[in-house]
């Protein structure tokens, strides 16, 4: 019996939609039958996003309007890795001050989601912050102008994920991951933990 196994290449390749956020390409891939098999992939720049934990086991979410759901979503101060060789943490800092005007003295990796491996390359690093201390916060945008900020206590934000009203994958992971850590004495990974699977490929074609 051999160890072998199927291995998926793709055959050929095109770009269907090229945008500023992602990209929508269509692969060719080599099926174990021998056959090939169309697989549309949305290409997105990985993100961060950030547990900020004060000395009280709150945390800090953000009440945002997220258009393809229609609705505003409690989610975790997060953004988007804008260039191929920038590095996470800073953008980990860099959002926490500009979504919620905090500063976290360290950062720990505490889970990476793949958003949807289905059909997009997307991949959110979350971190856990600490050591907070407030600055003035920066508002780059409309969106941001309306975001509103608001602390939990982290048993009540674990609590709203499980009764649906947070749905963001990564902040549900994040608050679930932080929970697991307060309870169970567990480590996290340091904030430099290798990242297998940070996306790379779009922000690859915007350098």
């Amino acid at each position: 019996m051999t160890d072998e196994r199927h291995e998926f290449r793709v055959v050929s390749t095109k770009d269907v939609h090229i945008g500023r956020v992602v990209g929508l390409r269509l692969d060719q891939v080599a099926m174990p039958g021998g056959g090939t098999a169309a697989r549309e992939v949305v290409e997105h720049l990985g993100a961060v996003a950030v547990v900020a934990l004060d000395e009280q086991d709150n945390v800090t979410l953000i009440h945002q309007y997220r258009h393809p759901i229609g609705h505003r979503l409690w989610e975790l101060p997060a953004g988007l890795i804008d260039h191929a060789g920038e590095d996470p943490v800073a953008t980990a800092a860099r959002e926490l001050v500009e979504e919620v005007g905090l500063e976290a003295r360290e950062f720990r990796t505490l889970v990476d989601v793949a958003a949807s491996p289905g059909f997009t390359d997307e991949v959110v690093r979350v971190y856990l912050g600490t050591g907070l201390s407030t600055v003035d916060r920066e508002m780059l945008g409309d969106e941001e102008a309306d975001l509103v900020i608001r602390r939990f206590p982290l048993d009540e934000a674990v609590d709203m994920a499980l009764r649906g009203e947070i749905v963001n994958g990564s902040t549900v992971a994040g608050l679930l991951a932080t929970q697991a850590i307060r309870r169970d004495g567990r480590t996290p990974r340091p904030a430099d933990a290798p990242w297998r699977d940070r996306p790379t490929r779009f922000a690859a074609r915007r350098s």
